[in-house]
């Protein structure tokens, strides 16, 4: 529809993991969601650097973890210094990104008002 949702990154090592992007949006169209993610939980490709970014829409929540909820583990945030948010990308922080990264969750609002 009118949002899209783009993945970029550079990393080394990891053969053949799997990952996932899902796409959604909500009933009204007014919230859009892009989650990335290794469904296996852990990933350990040694990401140099990563970018998440929404079209057609104004971010309003975004986090990165470094492992994603498997079994009965739960999701490991990634420090707020590590990565940096703007209205429209998330990225790794130069300098402060410690290379791991296994899950990104975007919520994003539609910047239209309908009355």
């Amino acid at each position: 529809g009118d949002f899209s949702c783009t993945f970029t990154y550079s990393a080394q090592g990891g053969t053949n993991e799997q990952w996932q992007m899902n796409v959604g949006t909500s009933e009204d169209n007014a919230l859009f969601s892009c989650t990335i993610w290794r469904p296996q939980g852990k990933s350990y490709l040694f990401f140099t650097q990563f970018k998440a970014e929404v079209k057609g829409a104004k971010i309003e929540h975004a986090m990165a973890y470094s492992q994603a909820a498997v079994g009965a583990q739960s999701d490991i945030p990634l420090k707020q210094e590590e990565f940096e948010i703007t209205d429209t990308t998330v990225s790794h922080r130069e300098g402060k990104f410690r290379f791991e990264l296994s899950k990104l969750v975007i919520v994003a609002r539609s910047p239209r008002d309908e009355l």
